[in-house]
């Protein structure tokens, strides 16, 4: 365990792809924020040794605008969060690293509007370390429309395809709830941290890490590309239709030195 002391410590179950890269988008924007940042994952936790707290760096989110780069592509365009991050989100267009295996949207939706209405979600005077990743709302447009999510929760994906529930939630047009600050900051930390593909087919692995780490190490820690304490996680992509897709929930491979001590 680290001997850091954490300035943030987030409630999160590591099971839950969306929910274990919405901890590294927390960190991507906290490293940005304050600089010499790490952060490590605890049992049922994720903790971030910084300079700030929760709230402020909710806050600094929010007051930071996200706007598209490429308005001849609404659907696929880059996005840019300006300062204090100063961060393009382009990953869905990076193949080198699978960038469309990843991308669960498709068709007319727009990735400015769904991470618009994620991140518009965000309230740090109602969110605090046990309920940022547990609050969930049904999200409207400005012109009244409901946003779908990008189906990178585990707990909205799990539950979308007609066999798990019995019948169509869309064809019923029923009104869903979003965990819309797991969907954002999974977008964000997708963009640094990426699942490994394994033999298998559409499975794919990350691992958490149990000693403090800076951003860069932690990266590489999260693909399994250093040796560390961790445990690793196994997901597949739901085809919820031909071209889109949502996270399903995973499964642990390993814990650490063969204990239960970390999930």
């Amino acid at each position: 365990m680290s001997n850091l002391e954490p300035t943030i410590r987030v409630n999160v179950d590591p099971a839950n792809p969306g929910q274990y890269f919405a901890c590294c988008g927390l960190l991507e924007l906290a490293e940005r924020a304050w600089k010499d940042v790490e952060a490590w994952f605890e049992v049922g936790s994720f903790a971030i040794s910084g300079t700030g707290s929760l709230q402020s760096l909710l806050t600094s989110i929010v007051k930071s605008t996200l706007s598209p780069l490429d308005s001849t592509i609404p659907t696929m365009s880059p996005l840019h969060l300006a300062e204090p991050f100063n961060l393009r989100l382009d990953w869905w267009l990076d193949e080198r690293a699978g960038g469309s295996m990843f991308k669960t949207w498709a068709g007319q939706q727009k990735v400015v509007s769904i991470a618009s209405a994620m991140k518009g979600a965000l309230a740090p005077n109602r969110l605090d370390e046990e309920s940022l990743f547990n609050t969930s709302a049904i999200l409207y447009d400005a012109d009244g429309g409901k946003i779908e999510p990008f189906y990178l929760d585990a707990r909205r994906a799990a539950q979308s395809h007609t066999i798990d529930v019995g019948f169509s939630p869309d064809a019923q047009k029923m009104l869903m709830p979003v965990f819309s600050t797991v969907e954002f900051l999974c977008l964000v930390g997708l963009q640094r941290f990426r699942p490994v593909c394994v033999p298998d087919d559409n499975v794919f692995e990350y691992a958490t890490w149990h000693d403090s780490l800076p951003i860069a190490v932690a990266a590489a820690a999260a693909s399994g590309s250093v040796t560390l304490r961790s445990s690793r996680y196994r997901f597949q992509l739901l085809y919820r239709t031909k071209y889109l897709k949502g996270f399903l929930p995973a499964i642990p491979v390993n814990k650490v030195d063969g204990e239960n001590n970390y999930g």
